[in-house]
């Protein structure tokens, strides 16, 4: 088969797309599926560049999330069969024309969703769910704001917290973006380039939930902006790895953080990958059927070009997920 390989680590031009080695068939439990799409996400960026190397055991090809059709079923696999269109949360290897992943990540594209499509869902709806749902409790009258509202957890965050009854701020870098958010649902957008998002959200009685991609650059200021009992989730570390955190400020508001890590889950058991697309087919997948929730996809871009699309998700004109078109190869 042929998939996209590093030639070394750096910039893009370590890409290469090149025969490797086929995959073994699925062993018990697992699903084979040949590969229509694929998401980029910045982890890929990471592990391109050598600060992010795939857990134990998982392939070192980039790809985190996947949409095909099944192509064969391990043992004891009885939800799929082969022809099924599906979507997959990977833990690396989806940048391949096949993969082979547990089918307790295997989703099946909720019906009148676009084939390709479906690659944009996995990573980001296991990572919004987990954190602002399962995690934090997001529901309705509570006031959710989101750093980065115009990428692809962005996006798909807002769609999530409205559809909950929940109101959602948005700090993003051009009005561009945030007039993008404003018509996915966000109620407030916030210029993080021109103004101050504690400022702003402060004077909306603070944020119940913040939704950080940022990290240490905005640990303090995102305390400062919680309200009274609320809870930062830290998902990314874009602006640094160290920062100062204030405790009589946390204490004064009684407030949370956490920070989550999707990659490094387990596969089963308590906080496991298996545990996530249960809730999302249970309680997301409806949202998505109806046309509730949907995937916004900024661009598709051949395999063969995968520098490309690694160079887009950095663009500041990009509103939500680049995929990776495999089928066109």
């Amino acid at each position: 088969m042929y998939a996209v390989t590093l030639d070394g680590f750096g910039g893009p031009e370590v890409i290469r797309w090149e025969q490797v080695p086929d995959l073994p068939p699925p062993g018990p439990g697992e699903v084979s599926i040949d590969v229509v799409a694929a998401g980029v996400n910045r982890a890929d960026l990471l592990q391109r560049q050598g600060f992010y190397p795939p857990p134990p055991g998982a392939s070192d090809i980039m790809g985190l999330e996947v949409s095909g059709v099944v192509a064969e079923t391990g043992e004891g696999v009885h939800d799929f069969r082969p022809g099924d269109r599906v979507c997959a949360l990977l833990s690396g290897g989806g940048y391949a024309q096949r993969v082979v992943v547990a089918a307790t990540q295997v989703l099946p594209v909720p019906e009148g969703l676009d084939l390709a499509a479906a690659a944009a869902l996995p990573e980001v709806a296991a990572t919004v769910w987990s954190n602002l749902v399962m995690r934090a409790g997001l529901h309705a009258g509570q006031l959710l704001l989101v750093h980065g509202g115009g990428s692809g957890i962005g996006t798909h965050a807002i769609q999530v917290a409205t559809n909950r009854g929940a109101r959602v701020a948005v700090t993003a870098g051009s009005q561009y973006k945030l007039d993008r958010c404003l018509e996915l649902g966000a109620s407030v957008g916030i210029n993080y380039r021109e103004q101050d998002f504690v400022e702003i959200v402060g004077e909306l009685g603070g944020a119940d939930i913040i939704l950080d991609n940022m990290g240490a650059a905005y640990l303090g200021r995102n305390v400062r902006a919680l309200a009274d009992d609320g809870q930062l989730c830290i998902i990314g570390m874009q602006g640094g790895v160290k920062g100062e955190l204030v405790l009589p400020e946390l204490l004064g508001k009684r407030g949370t953080i956490h920070a989550t890590n999707l990659r490094k889950r387990p596969a089963t058991g308590r906080s496991s990958k298996a545990e996530i697309i249960a809730e999302l087919r249970r309680d997301l997948w409806p949202l998505i059927a109806e046309g509730l929730v949907a995937p916004v996809v900024h661009a598709e871009v051949p395999a063969t070009d995968a520098a490309q699309a690694q160079q887009l998700l950095d663009s500041a004109d990009t509103v939500g997920k680049v995929l990776l078109r495999i089928d066109t190869v």
